[in-house]
C-alpha cells in the first residue's frame, strides 16, 4: 500500500498511480484460465476506454426477477442507455466450465463402465477358479475344514489379486495425472483423498464380487 507504479509500460509518459488497496485473484476469463495481473482504476480517470460497463447485483431471491427494476433504475438515469446480456453469476460460471464439465462427464461415464467391467471380471475369474476346485474343497471339508475356512480361503485369494490390481492401477493413475490437470479446479491432480476413495471403492467391489463364489464354495457337499 502506498507504492507508486505506471500502468503504461511502453513509455514513461503515463502518470504515476498510487496503490490504495489490494484484492484477491479473480478468474476474469473463466475458472479454467490462469490468473493474470490486473489493476482496478477509477472510471473517471479512463472515461475514453471503450469497454462494456457491467453492473453486478447481489440478491437473496431469484436474481432474474430484478431485471425489470434494474432496467427502470438505469432508464431513470439515462433513458438512452441500452441494457443487454442479463444473466446470473451461476450461469456465467457454468458457461466457462461447460467444455470441462463435458469432458469430466465423459470420463466419469467411462470410469463407471470400467468399474462394472472390473467387477464382472473379478466375479467371473473367481467363480471359475472356485468351480475348478470343487473336489479340493470337498476333500478339505472331509478332513475337517468348515464352511468359514473355505469362505476365508476364497475371499483372501480373490482380494489378494484385486489389491494387486488396485496397486498397479494407482501407479498408472499417478503417472497419468498430468493429463487431467487441465480438467481440475480447486483440487490438485495428486490429491490423496480421491485416490484413497477410489482404491477403497474398488476393494469393496472386489470383495462383493468374491463373496458369492465364496459362499458357493463353502456349501460344497463332501
Amino acid at each position: 500500500l502506498g507504492k507508486h507504479l505506471k500502468i503504461d509500460q511502453a513509455s514513461d509518459k503515463g502518470p504515476w498511480r498510487t496503490v490504495v488497496g489490494i484484492v484477491g485473484d479473480v478468474h476474469r476469463a473463466g475458472l479454467g484460465r490462469a490468473f493474470l495481473p490486473e489493476l482496478y482504476v477509477p472510471y473517471t480517470q479512463y472515461p475514453w476506454v471503450n469497454n462494456p460497463r457491467m453492473i453486478v447485483v447481489r440478491s437473496a431471491s431469484n436474481p432474474l426477477a430484478l431485471t425489470g427494476p434494474i432496467r427502470r433504475a438505469v432508464a431513470g438515469i439515462d433513458p438512452d442507455q441500452a441494457i443487454s446480456g442479463v444473466t446470473t453469476m451461476r450461469s456465467t460460471v457454468e458457461s466457462s466450465l461447460s467444455g470441462r464439465n463435458f469432458n469430466m462427464a465423459l470420463l466419469s461415464t467411462l470410469a463407471a463402465l470400467a468399474l462394472v467391467l472390473s467387477a464382472v471380471g473379478v466375479y467371473g475369474a473367481t467363480a471359475y477358479a472356485v468351480s475348478q476346485r470343487y473336489h479340493e474343497f470337498g476333500i478339505r471339508m472331509a478332513l475337517g475344514a468348515g464352511p468359514r475356512d473355505l469362505l476365508k480361503l476364497v475371499i483372501n485369494r480373490g482380494l489378494a489379486m484385486s489389491l494387486a490390481g488396485v496397486g498397479i492401477g494407482l501407479i498408472g493413475a499417478l503417472a497419468l495425472t498430468r493429463l487431467l490437470s487441465n480438467l481440475l479446479f480447486g483440487v490438485t491432480a495428486t490429491d490423496p483423498r480421491p485416490f484413497a476413495a477410489v482404491a477403497a471403492l474398488l476393494t469393496l467391489v472386489a470383495l462383493a464380487a468374491c463373496w458369492f463364489p465364496a459362499r458357493r464354495a463353502s456349501r460344497v457337499d463332501p
